[in-house]
């Protein structure tokens, strides 16, 4: 129950795969032309996402393409702001194939930052960021952090190094997205020990989407925020489960 000096947030955070379809690993060679060019059914994908998104407060994606010939030359986080109903929005281009394809951190939102942040990730190989908005005044304000992590152990580990120095001194934090790791790998003992993030309470599989055994997608919240509900959702055809939750955050946080 919510009582006067907490407000319920329902969080997502969603990897959408540019709005591609994948249903079975096979899809990765057989539609392969779906990462370059923007035929398929990428529109009608973006407008199942949306509806899913709509039902949310804050929302955090990843590999949403933030205009390229793959998608049309659509802005994605920004089609989805729009058919979903977010009044605030803002997206973190990280790499960039040419003109062909390029891929995006994005974050919806019903609530209106006071500030946004865009951070570029350490990593072997470059195009990894971490985009942080910040919601309420003063050092208690809720800190939300959307990121997409490298499949490398060790670029992983001076990412989430990175990471747990900038919400090092945020009491109220969040941080969503594509670990492409268990939350329980020895490079994600960073965060818990200089952060005030708490490992996930329950295992929810997300990957790959259509039979799920890895959870390697995580909404992580500070130990003073209370979580509601977990629990993983279809994001359209993506090869990623979405996570959703509902999250208890002071008021005080928010204002």
């Amino acid at each position: 129950m919510t009582s006067p000096d907490t407000r319920t947030l329902r969080l997502l955070t969603a990897n959408i795969q540019a709005g591609s379809s994948t249903r079975r690993y096979s899809d990765y060679v057989t539609r392969s032309w779906s990462h370059a060019l923007p035929a398929g059914r990428k529109r009608s994908s973006l407008d199942a996402i949306a509806q899913l998104a709509s039902g949310h407060d804050i929302v955090g994606l990843q590999e949403a393409d933030p205009g390229s010939l793959r998608s049309g030359f659509t802005n994605q986080t920004h089609y989805l702001a729009e058919r979903a109903g977010f009044n605030y929005w803002s997206h973190q281009p990280n790499r960039r194939m040419g003109g062909v394809a390029s891929s995006a951190n994005g974050l919806l939102s019903r609530l209106e930052p006071v500030e946004v942040q865009d951070h570029a990730l350490p990593g072997r190989i470059g195009g990894r960021g971490v985009l942080l908005a910040k919601f309420g005044d003063g050092p208690h304000g809720l800190a939300v952090a959307v990121a997409h992590l490298s499949l490398g152990t060790n670029s992983r580990m001076a990412q989430l190094a990175f990471i747990a120095e900038l919400l090092s001194d945020h009491p109220n934090a969040v941080l969503m997205g594509d670990f492409n790791c268990v939350a329980d790998r020895p490079e994600m003992q960073a965060l818990y020990r200089h952060t005030r993030l708490q490992p996930p309470g329950c295992v929810v599989p997300t990957f790959p989407s259509w039979r799920p055994e890895r959870a390697i997608d995580h909404i992580l919240v500070s130990d003073g925020l209370t979580i509601q509900r977990t629990e993983a959702v279809a994001a359209a055809f993506s090869d990623h489960l979405a996570v959703g939750m509902d999250l208890q955050v002071p008021t005080s946080a928010l204002r």
